[in-house]
């Protein structure tokens, strides 16, 4: 067969979505199909359009790049795009998948376009869905951030993950608010995600990381603007993107 690679895209950062089609793009051997930042969407769009590869982003909101690759057709080639460093993505050195390490390199890219190429004709592989639950088991297994660290001037306080009700991006800085306090972090709100853990953490806003287990109710007004009230002292209240709706319901078995 030949022709351009037929590519789907799908990665919950919008900016992130854009740089891998710029690339792609500029190799010239893929026609991008269709591309969305939802993984419910791209699962509806992939139910009717033919595709050779999928580029799935593993850290998302309510499905992980997992999740939704267990529910592909068994001939899609899939290949993962992910913050890991290379000593955590080990486990996707396999036969079944293919992994891009952020931030892509043209090079990379280019090397993973080949591996898709030189498979496109092979029949559908089987043992797919046992990479995908090791891959799984892997991810579960590896180290997330049990503190985040705060510095002011010469003293770093480390905060324990599990007093941190939420982490909220504000006049261009990060900070983990507590109970009691309000903590500068030395980091941004893309870097947490990718660090803390996806099962206490979710993103619930582009400047907002929400810890799900201090969510005491859900409101939703008129408008369908849903907000979350917190179980801190404050009873904070924090308005949930209309895009990180579902995924919050889904994360809280509401959905």
């Amino acid at each position: 067969m030949t022709g351009r690679l037929r590519a789907f895209l799908l990665d919950d950062e919008p900016l992130a979505l854009k740089r891998l089609a710029r690339l792609l793009e500029a190799t010239g051997r893929v026609e991008i199909v269709g591309r969305a930042t939802d993984p419910a969407k791209a699962l509806s769009e992939l139910a009717s359009e033919a595709v050779d590869v999928v580029f799935l982003d593993i850290h998302m909101p309510g499905l992980s790049g997992l999740q939704v690759a267990q529910r592909l057709p068994a001939n899609a080639r899939i290949v993962f795009t992910t913050a890991y460093e290379q000593h955590a993505v080990a486990a996707f050195e396999v036969n079944a998948v293919d992994y891009l390490l952020k931030p892509i390199t043209r090079e990379r890219l280019n090397a993973t376009l080949d591996r898709v190429t030189a498979r496109r004709e092979e029949p559908a592989r089987e043992g797919l869905r046992e990479t995908l639950e090791r891959l799984t088991g892997h991810l579960r297994g590896a180290a997330h951030l049990g503190h985040l660290a705060s510095r002011v001037g010469e003293r770093v306080s480390l905060i324990p993950v599990d007093e941190v009700t939420h982490v909220v991006a504000r006049d261009r800085a990060t900070y983990a608010v507590t109970a009691t306090a309000e903590h500068m972090l030395d980091t941004t709100i893309v870097e947490l995600e990718r660090k803390l853990d996806p099962a206490r953490f979710l993103r619930i806003h582009r400047g907002a990381l929400l810890n799900v287990a201090y969510v005491a109710e859900l409101h939703a007004d008129f408008g369908g603007r849903l907000t979350v009230r917190l179980k801190d002292p404050r009873r904070t209240e924090l308005v949930v993107a209309r895009d990180r709706v579902r995924a919050l319901k889904e994360h809280l078995g509401l959905a």
